[in-house]
């Protein structure tokens, strides 16, 4: 409020040139945006990222079915990946192993199952569509959640920045508007200034 009531009474000073009054309002103008636009377009855009979101994962829950997997017979691993700490946390057996869809069809295919040394006969769950295809599980409500706050967040970190960029590029545009105005000034002054008993 402070720094209203000082701009509003600078208006009224003699030494305040158009240009400083301009360079006031504009940053005015980006701190409001920044205060009050960024974090209600985040609200906005969280809100409707939820919405998204949690209808996604309610689809999901009806279509996608857990099934329990057999294990046939292990495979050979991939071939080890560049980071060798990496091979030593996974947990994970390829293993070709086989289900019944949801339908009552018989499916068999290869599998990343969570056991550490898989053995034929050994039981696992993995998911499925109404066809008996593997997928992903089913996402849950707190990682919808996650992932439309991480969205709003972004949002409004996106048009602050965009925002104060804006803000920058006007008043370097202004800047140079007014170095050119000086230049200009400099010039109708004459060579004449500076020198002794040039009239001054």
């Amino acid at each position: 409020m402070r720094a209203l009531s000082g701009l509003w009474r600078w208006r009224h000073n003699p030494l305040c040139r158009p240009t400083d009054l301009a360079e006031a309002r504009l940053a005015l103008t980006a701190l409001l945006l920044l205060v009050l636009v960024a974090p209600l377009l985040g609200v906005l855009v969280g809100s409707a990222a939820q919405q998204d979101l949690h209808r996604a994962a309610r689809e999901q829950r009806l279509t996608r079915h857990q099934v329990t997997a057999t294990v046939l017979r292990g495979l050979e691993r991939d071939p080890p990946a560049a980071d060798p700490g990496t091979l030593a946390r996974d947990t994970r057996s390829r293993v070709l192993a086989g289900w019944t869809a949801p339908d009552g069809s018989a499916r068999q295919g290869t599998v990343l199952a969570r056991l550490r040394s898989a053995r034929p006969g050994d039981r696992f769950a993995v998911w499925t569509d109404p066809y008996g295809r593997l997928v992903s599980r089913p996402m849950d409500s707190a990682t919808a959640t996650t992932h439309a706050v991480l969205a709003g967040l972004g949002a409004a970190l996106l048009a602050a920045g965009l925002t104060e960029a804006g803000r920058r590029l006007v008043l370097w545009h202004m800047v140079r508007l007014r170095h050119a105005r000086l230049d200009r000034a400099w010039e109708r002054a004459g060579p004449d200034w500076g020198r002794t008993g040039a009239g001054g």
